[in-house]
């Protein structure tokens, strides 16, 4: 008897987001008008693929500007930067085109004027991932990371009635509010950003992948595992029910064994995973014994754009 065909659930949103897609294009443009090599300060999204795609078309990558000879055009992350870095690249003349995701520009901001007005800010994020590590080189000295809600209950700040916090943009929406919750508990007077931190990107991702968990018998999130937003997109889907849930770099990392008594597949992926690795998957379950049937569940609409650098601009 044939094998009746595996319904495939696709998420939307998923793919690139606006910031994701800004820096992209940033680095593409800049490869065209300049031409090789464009270097570009760490990798320009958490994306394994698109990192290889543009190094194959002249970029290259570095982990320090001081590796980018003298005169050289570096392209800043769209993690973003500290202000150290835009530094030592003017001392060593490079010509720069700025990348960083303007969300992640709202928190540096957010983080001057805390700092500007004497608050001790507490910043919510995971130690070592780059937008953390330029966002504390804009306060470093008012700045202090945790990265749970029992980290909250050991901080010793100057003065409990001058407070603020921020988040890293890519957090789980829900992980990120308990540290707030927190943070509200333990300083009841603490300031908080106008607008959620959290990456309108990263919450609708969320969102999208919490209805998917509760129609799906195995969720597959696409991206890649130095990716933040993409490994809490796994977290959520197993947090709202998902029987099983796994984070793969593309069709090729997908294990059978998973797949055995599944019939229906929730798929989406993470904000820096192109949409061409999602078809790579849709495909993959298309040429197993019995198919697929492909349906998609639009969860939330986006429109979000954001502007090239004027150097870049048509």
């Amino acid at each position: 008897m044939p094998e009746p065909p595996v319904t495939v659930l696709l998420a939307a949103p998923r793919g690139f987001c606006a910031g994701v897609e800004r820096a992209v294009e940033i680095v593409e443009r800049a490869l065209q008008r300049h031409g090789a090599p464009v270097y570009v300060r760490h990798a320009i999204v958490h994306n394994a693929h698109v990192v290889a795609d543009l190094e194959a078309k002249g970029a290259v990558f570095v982990e320090d500007e001081s590796q980018v000879p003298e005169g050289g055009l570096l392209v800043f992350s769209a993690h973003g930067v500290a202000p150290q870095v835009r530094a030592n690249a003017a001392e060593r003349g490079l010509r720069t085109l700025d990348a960083t995701c303007p969300l992640v520009s709202k928190v540096h901001f957010e983080a001057i004027d805390y700092a500007r007005r004497g608050l001790s800010i507490v910043l919510v994020g995971h130690a070592g991932h780059q937008e953390v590590v330029g966002t504390t080189g804009h306060a470093p000295e008012s700045i202090t990371l945790v990265e749970s809600a029992a980290e909250v209950e050991t901080l010793d700040l100057p003065d409990p009635s001058r407070v603020a916090y921020l988040s890293q943009t890519t957090l789980s929406v829900d992980e990120a509010n308990t540290v707030v919750d927190a943070i509200r508990r333990r300083y009841p007077e603490a300031r908080g950003p106008r607008g959620d931190d959290i990456c309108y990107a990263t919450q609708n991702r969320q969102d999208a992948t919490k209805v998917l968990a509760a129609r799906s018998d195995l969720v597959l999130v696409v991206g890649s595992a130095n990716s933040s937003n993409s490994q809490r997109m796994v977290e959520v889907a197993r947090d709202a029910g998902a029987p099983a849930a796994y984070l793969i770099e593309d069709a090729g990392a997908i294990d059978e064994a998973w797949l055995a008594g599944v019939r229906t597949v929730g798929l989406t992926s993470g904000a820096s995973a192109p949409e061409h690795l999602v078809e790579g998957v849709v495909a993959f379950l298309r040429a197993r014994p019995g198919g697929a049937v492909v349906e998609t569940l639009d969860v939330v609409e986006e429109r979000m754009t954001f502007a090239l650098p004027a150097a870049l601009r048509e």
